[in-house]
């Protein structure tokens, strides 16, 4: 296979990678997508209840990894779907700790 052409049956195709770089850029969009009940739960209502950190870390560097796979095999789709979704899942991530501080804040105001 020569780099920056994608097979499709027995013909590679410039058309084809192009094909295939749109379907990745999509299922990046429907991926942030997914995470804006999530955004909007902590930054607008303040609600962290069920979000794991451990969990969001550990997603963290799995998207890190495949953002590094694609780097490494030229894909701008996957490349561009995981540096968004990565700062949307930062975005999250910030916002839960934020909440959490601004909590713990109050529970020891509340004790004074």
């Amino acid at each position: 296979m020569r780099q920056g052409l994608i097979w499709v049956g027995l013909l590679a195709s410039p058309m084809a990678t192009m094909m295939v770089e749109a379907l990745g850029l999509l299922a990046g969009v429907i991926g942030i997508i997914a995470w804006i009940p999530q955004i909007i739960q902590v930054w607008v209502h303040k609600r962290h209840d069920g979000l794991s950190l451990t969990t969001f870390a550990v997603v963290a560097i799995a998207l890190t990894m495949w953002l590094i796979y694609g780097i490494l095999v030229d894909s701008f789709a996957m490349v561009a779907a995981n540096i968004m979704t990565l700062s949307v899942i930062g975005a999250v991530f910030i916002g839960v700790i934020r909440v959490r501080r601004s909590e713990d804040n109050s529970e020891i105001r509340d004790q004074l």
